[in-house]
């Protein structure tokens, strides 16, 4: 099942997708299925934060000549970086280089705390799309991540939560103006869901609708004002973005 959050006559909905509509099930007053070309849709969920892993592929670690890591890398990203499909980038003044990190994200079903790994899958809601927006010269002069990786708009996520889906073996990709950038598979985490779950579940409490984004692979590049941007997994779909200059 593919669940979204949409606007539709100026209020906000939960729904889920049948073929080329939506379905509300959620929110007031209800009405009848609705094509999407007829509504906006947002950032499927609305998450209290966004944790994100570095260096969790294979192929990017040997892209980029670093040692496999140990235990997980992770950060994170305010709520207030969060956009949806079809949102603006915006490309803020302070960077000369923003990049695009294509991922698959992880959305929380239930609050948990110091999970173990075999109890992570029924915690879990579902799957969805996201761009780990990176202001790339920002990160190498700070020395950390934190204001790299967190202005406005620096999170797209979309455009569903894939409710029914398998993630250990699944096509990612990333378009930038249609030319192919990314290419790899979820085959190649170095640390896989449970795993990852479970180890950020003992640094911090998740709750329902929190984002745990897993890594990207080998092909990160730069962005410009002007470009499209588009995360693609398999099973899942396309998640489109536009940069703009802020």
């Amino acid at each position: 099942m593919k669940l979204v959050r949409f606007v539709y006559k100026k209020k906000i909905f939960v729904g889920k997708i049948l073929g080329d509509k939506v379905v509300p099930i959620s929110g007031k007053p209800r009405f009848k299925p609705v094509l999407l070309e007829n509504v906006k849709l947002l950032s499927p969920v609305a998450p209290s934060k966004v944790v994100l892993v570095g260096l969790n592929y294979r192929d990017h670690a040997k892209e980029l000549g670093m040692p496999l890591p140990n235990e997980p890398i992770i950060f994170i990203k305010p709520a207030s970086s969060v956009i949806g499909p079809d949102d603006v980038i915006e490309y803020p003044p302070e960077s000369e280089r923003v990049d695009y990190e294509a991922e698959i994200a992880v959305v929380i079903k239930n609050k948990v705390s110091c999970i173990a790994p075999s109890a992570v899958e029924k915690n879990i809601l579902g799957y969805t799309c996201l761009n780990d927006v990176t202001a790339r010269d920002i990160q190498k002069s700070d020395g950390q991540w934190t204001r790299s990786k967190s202005f406005d708009t620096f999170c797209p996520i979309g455009p569903w939560i894939e409710t029914d889906l398998d993630p250990t073996n699944l096509a990612i990709k990333s378009y930038l103006n249609g030319d192919l950038k990314q290419n790899s598979s979820t085959s190649e985490f170095i640390f896989k869901i449970p795993e990852l779950v479970s180890f950020i579940s003992r640094v911090m409490t998740l709750f329902p609708g929190d984002v745990i984004s897993t890594g990207t692979p080998h092909g990160i590049g730069p962005m410009k004002p002007g470009d499209t941007i588009v995360v693609e997994i398999e099973g899942i779909g396309q998640l489109r973005n536009f940069v703009r200059r802020k």
